[in-house]
């Protein structure tokens, strides 16, 4: 199997479970803000090599991602939705409770945190901001196509999900977190 097709020359991609739209349908920019997120939680993980409790999260999460990217992919409909297992409510739950466990892990919060710190919790901020678009785009894309419900809720609840392990990341390898001074802005 060559990695090229050239069958996307002409601007179109193709759909799993078949049929082809434009590379700017709504759906591929849903689904491919999925992956770039994803992408970015790999640069996570390379950084905190040596935590292997929040390795082997973010590798879950990796994975439920590309689940999630797959259905935003997957027409209503198609044969192919017989291999998926999409996410549901309950992981939507399942999220909030990891929320919960690792939100405990940090100190409260007394303002808005700036992206940075540990090279990993930097990362899991811009993969955070990436699945509020992919949020984003997968509630647009709901408008004009049959979506999982399911699936927009748990992208928001990943991305809260992110906000805190990118501040337990700072905590547990002992990296300063920046706090949002609005004095400090000038002008």
């Amino acid at each position: 199997m060559r990695i090229y097709t050239r069958s996307g020359d002409d601007g179109s991609t193709g759909l799993f479970g078949g049929g082809r739209v434009g590379k700017d349908d709504p759906r591929v920019r849903a689904y491919g803000a999925v992956d770039e997120a994803n992408a970015h939680l790999g640069v996570a993980r390379a950084a905190l090599a040596d935590d292997a409790e929040l390795d082997a999260l973010l590798a879950r999460l990796q994975h439920t991602l590309f689940t999630v990217g797959a259905d935003l992919a997957t027409p209503a409909g198609a044969a192919a939705r017989a291999h998926l297992t999409p996410v549901t409510d309950a992981d939507v739950e399942e999220l909030e409770r990891t929320i919960d466990a690792w939100d405990a892990q940090s100190p409260p919060l007394t303002a808005f945190v700036l992206p940075g710190g540990h090279p990993a919790s930097a990362a899991l901020h811009v993969a955070r901001a990436v699945l509020r678009r992919a949020e984003r785009d997968t509630v647009a894309t709901a408008r004009q196509y049959d979506l999982n419900p399911a699936a927009a809720r748990w992208l928001n609840r990943c991305s809260d999900l992110l906000f805190v392990l990118a501040r337990a990341a700072n905590v547990r390898t002992n990296s300063a977190e920046t706090l949002w001074d609005p004095a400090a802005a000038g002008g």
